[in-house]
């Protein structure tokens, strides 16, 4: 647990860690690669929101822990979005931002980002986020 001497940051820093570890573990990665999960999660979170509606984007980003919402909105331009794009081009953007070879590759690492997001997400959001993407990109969503 991480002491800040303020409680409401601790728990930002340790929910946005226990994600972290999470991908980590689904990846087998030594903690020494924290940068990698970060990378994962930061690229999957901004191509998503990249292609969610802005209404659909922050309905999504309300869920998040304090900490990951504010990765997400980071560069955000909501005036550009929607970005429509399918499951190819959603994938090719992942790999473009995420710079590391990754096991079971960028479909794989895309699918263990959601996962763990999935489990930090409402039932009911997530059947939202579902049917706002194009059939394509639904099926790479737990």
């Amino acid at each position: 647990m991480v002491d800040t001497g303020f409680p409401s940051f601790d728990t930002m820093v340790d929910k946005a860690n226990h994600i972290l570890n999470e991908i980590e573990k689904a990846y087998g990665w030594p903690k020494d690669r924290r940068k990698q999960s970060y990378a994962a999660l930061r690229t999957v979170l901004h191509q998503l929101r990249d292609r969610l509606p802005v209404d659909e984007s922050a309905q999504f980003a309300a869920q998040l822990p304090t900490l990951l919402r504010g990765i997400y909105y980071d560069g955000w331009k909501p005036s550009e979005t929607p970005v429509k794009m399918h499951k190819e081009e959603f994938l090719e953007r992942v790999r473009q931002d995420f710079r590391y070879s990754v096991e079971g590759g960028t479909e794989q690492l895309v699918h263990t980002v959601l996962t763990v997001l999935q489990q930090h997400i409402s039932e009911g959001e997530w059947k939202d986020l579902k049917a706002r993407m194009p059939a394509s990109l639904a099926a790479l969503l737990p």
